[in-house]
């Protein structure tokens, strides 16, 4: 797709939202590494970590780096959410005429946020990292993410990139734009692609974290797909539909065929083993039951989502903010 460009100077106020779920062994690693980076960027910086329920002293550790800097204010959510959630909180408050969304455990380097903001003023407004190498995770770990994002093309969106995580540069025009979609199931890297605006990569090699242990394992990663799928696609109905026509053709042609053999057998009187068997029944039933469960889930999972948008329920609920005022969140 050809954008049209304008050119524009580093946004006056450039938010960094990070969430933060029992980060604390990351923590000091983070801090030291931001408060070196921010001090090499022009332009004015909030930093908005949302603690996103932690069980460990995540908490205090956000609090006190908040008494520190002045730039750092800190969202503490009642609960754990999720990391989709949390993020979408963060921009809830953020102020920035730009909005880098990066992950606490620095596997994302900061110092690509150069490379994105050379990518916004020459106009872009979505400008996410592309992963070219993966340091630091294991043989399976890279091959289901390869597949979980090749899956997420064809079932979310044609423009969905590959290899991209939330690690990203939004606008503010963008930001509004996606602040405004409030559904409870978030994939926000479907919902960037959604929406629209110029968009366009940086490519980086992805660091191994520096300490702690990954929040997305493979089952998270399976719930994200799942959620994913059936939050952005009808594909999954689409797929219950061919395979009950799938069954129903493996049906007719079994069935075609024990008839046959029953004319031959009966009205031919043709010199044939004829015994009806239990196989061709059971293997009917299992075909045609596995079909209409599999159909009847799939559906269930669809109208479980209307019920729970149905409620029309807040995405999450604040404990209590530190250095920035309730008054800014944007959404309530």
């Amino acid at each position: 797709m050809k954008y049209f460009l304008e050119k524009r100077s580093n946004p006056k106020l450039l938010s960094l939202v990070i969430p933060c779920y029992n980060e604390e062994s990351v923590l000091p690693h983070l801090k030291e590494r931001l408060t070196s980076f921010l001090g090499k960027l022009q332009t004015k910086i909030e930093l908005i970590l949302v603690n996103d329920g932690s069980v460990d002293n995540t908490i205090f550790e956000l609090v006190n780096w908040s008494k520190e800097d002045k730039r750092v204010k800190v969202i503490s959510l009642s609960r754990n959410f999720g990391h989709q959630i949390a993020v979408t909180a963060g921009m809830d408050y953020a102020s920035g005429e730009a909005v880098v969304i990066m992950d606490a455990d620095l596997q994302d380097p900061p110092e690509v946020i150069f490379e994105m903001l050379e990518k916004y003023r020459e106009g872009y407004d979505v400008v996410y990292g592309q992963r070219i190498a993966r340091s630091g995770e294991s043989w399976f770990k890279k091959i289901t993410a390869w597949a979980f994002y090749r899956l997420m093309k064809i079932l979310v969106h044609k423009d969905l990139p590959l290899d991209s995580g939330d690690f990203r540069l939004i606008s503010r025009r963008c930001l509004d734009a996606l602040n405004g979609l409030r559904e409870n199931h978030r994939f926000l890297r479907g919902m960037n692609a959604w929406i629209g605006f110029p968009q366009t990569p940086v490519f980086y090699k992805r660091d191994a974290r520096v300490a702690g242990e990954t929040k997305y394992p493979l089952q998270k990663m399976l719930k994200l797909a799942m959620n994913a799928a059936v939050s952005f696609s009808p594909l999954p109905l689409r797929f219950s539909l061919a395979l009950g026509i799938i069954v129903a053709f493996v049906g007719f042609f079994v069935g075609a065929y024990a008839l046959f053999r029953a004319f031959q057998h009966f009205i031919l009187e043709m010199p044939i083993v004829y015994n009806p068997g239990w196989a061709t029944i059971v293997t009917l039933i299992c075909l045609i039951g596995g079909s209409i469960l599999i159909s009847i889930g799939i559906l269930g999972e669809y109208i479980a989502r209307i019920f729970e948008e149905s409620k029309n329920r807040p995405l999450y609920v604040v404990e209590f903010v530190k250095g920035i005022s309730e008054s800014k969140r944007l959404h309530k």
